[in-house]
């Protein structure tokens, strides 16, 4: 069921993004369905919103009305009337034992596996927050300022095309990758080829200023669907877009091995079945707090590389370097953990007095 999770959040986001990029403006994107609704020549945003709040709408109707509770509240057992008056009988005890489970506290959930694995999820989160906030801008702005200059159809395009793996990868081989390597080895792989692809999709922007300057009178690049593919501003045009889909399906394989592992992990190093909801918990308000700095952090830092022109790594590269470095060192502490997070801790039998 944890592993669920992940898949539900990677189909949104890629979802949601393409959505967004494929319905905006759609006056002028579907002049012949939309062309003469003048409300949307008004607001060429109107129709993703309410496409989004259709969709939480839903969501809404369905945890309140369909939604089971899955608290289990125990029946409180009949107390003697001697007792309720306060008086003590032969069979009340002098001293209250509680279980092991009730003296725990949250401090002594922090063991420094705990620790560091909630650190792992920390900086995961934190990029791929990062990522989906810059790669729509970095899509849309012009090579000069270090970006693609797509429009937002062809920004919907390379999301949905890139989104389309998550399923296969996350009900097919997600499974047997874990069952062949482990869920520490995944998330160590899924993390080791993350890094690569953030430091290279900046790179990018050079082969969009290069077929740029093949076009006469600057044509931009999100026209050239109209060029012929034999022409060099085509051959180059059509490579941007292979290396693209590359790049991303990468991203997008790492991001599956990694988030999903780290999810289970998280369930894994819970030292009792009463406690998972405390870990969950932790993760995810740790998780919250990253999406929240994540899309501020990255918009800032982009308007700022592109506004002073410096040199690499403070350039239009300086949000990827930074997406790359933090997973770069998730990457160093999750070669850190022991192998024991493989298994699913509180699932497991106390062994026998010998």
């Amino acid at each position: 069921m944890t592993a669920l999770l992940p898949l539900m959040w990677n189909i949104g986001v890629v979802a949601g993004s393409a959505v967004g990029g494929l319905l905006a403006d759609p006056a002028n994107q579907y002049p012949s369905i939309f062309g003469r609704c003048e409300i949307f020549r008004t607001f060429p945003y109107l129709l993703p919103c309410l496409v989004g709040s259709l969709t939480t709408a839903m969501g809404l109707f369905v945890g309140l009305f369909k939604l089971k509770e899955t608290l289990v509240i125990p029946p409180v057992a009949a107390v003697p009337e001697a007792q309720e008056n306060g008086a003590a009988t032969e069979s009340t005890p002098l001293v209250v034992q509680q279980s092991p489970e009730q003296q725990q506290s949250m401090l002594a959930l922090l063991t420094p596996t705990c620790r560091r694995v909630l650190t792992i999820n920390v900086l995961i989160c934190l990029a791929i927050s990062m990522y989906y906030h810059i790669y729509s801008m970095f899509a849309a702005s012009p090579p000069r300022d270090g970006g693609l200059g797509f429009n937002t159809q062809g920004i919907g395009i390379s999301l949905a095309i890139s989104g389309l793996v998550v399923i296969y990868l996350q009900l097919v081989a997600y499974p047997k990758l874990v069952q062949k390597y482990g869920t520490l080895r995944c998330c160590q792989i899924g993390l080791l080829g993350m890094v690569p692809v953030f430091f290279a999709i900046p790179f990018l922007s050079l082969l969009s200023a290069r077929v740029e300057q093949l076009v006469a009178n600057r044509v931009p690049v999100d026209l050239l669907v109209s060029q012929s593919w034999m022409s060099p501003a085509g051959l180059e045009y059509g490579m941007l877009w292979f290396l693209l889909l590359a790049l991303l399906l990468a991203r997008m394989v790492g991001d599956i091995l990694a988030f999903t592992s780290i999810n289970l992990i998280v369930s894994n190093i819970a030292p009792t079945k009463t406690t998972l909801g405390a870990m969950n918990g932790m993760q995810q308000f740790s998780s919250t707090c990253t999406r929240i700095i994540g899309p501020m952090l990255s918009g800032t830092l982009w308007g700022w590389s592109i506004k002073h022109k410096m040199v690499y790594p403070f350039n239009s590269h300086l949000v990827w370097v930074l997406c790359g470095v933090l997973i770069a060192v998730s990457w160093k502490m999750a070669m850190a953990l022991p192998s024991s997070v493989n298994v699913f801790a509180s699932g497991q039998l106390p062994r026998r007095r010998q």
